[in-house]
Order: structure tokens, then sequence, then C-alpha cells
């Protein structure tokens, strides 16, 4: 197969799997370019790979990685919505679903970029923790405890964000 089929074919994967461990559409068509870039430029030795998608799909997620890495020293992480701007037992419109959606988005981009993909490949792709050990490339006992510093980190920021009881928000 030549590398032009092989993207079109891996194309819509590469997407999928790039929103889901960045959480953000125009990143992750520019990741996906950039690795497409890449395994073009090395697409005779990895077309003849025992599993080119598999080793396709790990340089997505180091690019991924390694990207988080760079750029967290250099975006300011202020974030002037909050979430406590939702208020519970409001009546929401259909747009509702996707602000919240977005806050909890903005939320897992806070968490460190191996945390932050384990929770995009676990409840965005739906992978288990085997195949997501695989592409991080660590034991699954390591994906549990990213999965679970993840989901505590998330916990305490909406705990911090959401309203209380009386209806008034937590500093």
């Amino acid at each position: 197969m030549d590398f032009e089929e092989y993207a079109r074919r891996q194309l819509p994967m590469l997407l999928r799997t790039a929103r889901a461990v960045s959480g953000d559409a125009k990143l992750a068509e520019d990741m996906v370019q950039d690795v497409l870039l890449k395994v073009h430029a090395r697409w005779a030795s990895i077309s003849v790979m025992d599993a080119p998608d598999a080793y396709v799909r790990r340089m997505l997620l180091n690019d991924f990685l390694s990207w988080r890495r760079k750029w967290a020293r250099l975006i300011p992480h202020a974030d002037p919505m909050r979430a406590a701007d939702w208020r519970a037992g409001e009546h929401r419109d259909h747009a509702s679903a996707f602000a919240e959606r977005d806050a909890i988005l903005r939320e897992v981009r806070k968490l460190p970029a191996r945390q932050g993909a384990v929770i995009g490949l676990r409840y965005f792709l739906e992978l288990d923790d085997a195949q997501i050990a695989d592409l991080l490339g660590c034991a699954r006992s390591t994906v549990r405890v990213h999965a679970a510093r993840a989901l505590a980190a998330l916990r305490v920021s909406h705990a911090r964000t959401s309203p209380t009881e009386k209806g008034v928000a937590t500093p």
C-alpha cells in the first residue's frame, strides 16, 4: 500500500485519537498533519512493520506529549470562564451541554500531559487499560495511577468551581 492510500484510510482514526488526547480540534488537525509529514518521510521503513497503525498512533501520542511539555512553559493557564457560572437548576438551552463539555475539556487540558492523555484515551476513545498502556509504553498499573490522579484533580477542580448547596459559589 502506498502512503497516500494509508493516510486516506487512517486519517479519521488519527484525528479521533488526536482530538481525544488534546481536547482541541484545531490542535488535533495540526498534530495529525505533523505526524503524517514524519510518517511520509519514513514511509519505506514504516510500511514494512508488523503493526504500522500502532506505530503511527504511538508517534501521534508522543507528538502530543512533547508538544504539551514544550508549550506548557509558554501558555498562561488562567481561565476567565468558571464552571461556577453554570448553576444547577437553571433553565438550560441546548447549548448548555456543549458549554459543560467545553468546561470539562478545559479542565482536562490543565492536567499533566500523560494524565490528560489517559483521560482522553479512556473516556473519549473508550480504550481499555491494556491498550492505553501499550500506546504510552508503560504498565497497566501506571495507566490506572494516571487515571486516578487525573480524576482526583478534576474532582478537586470541580469542587473548587461548583456552586454550594445554597447557590453561592465557593472561592
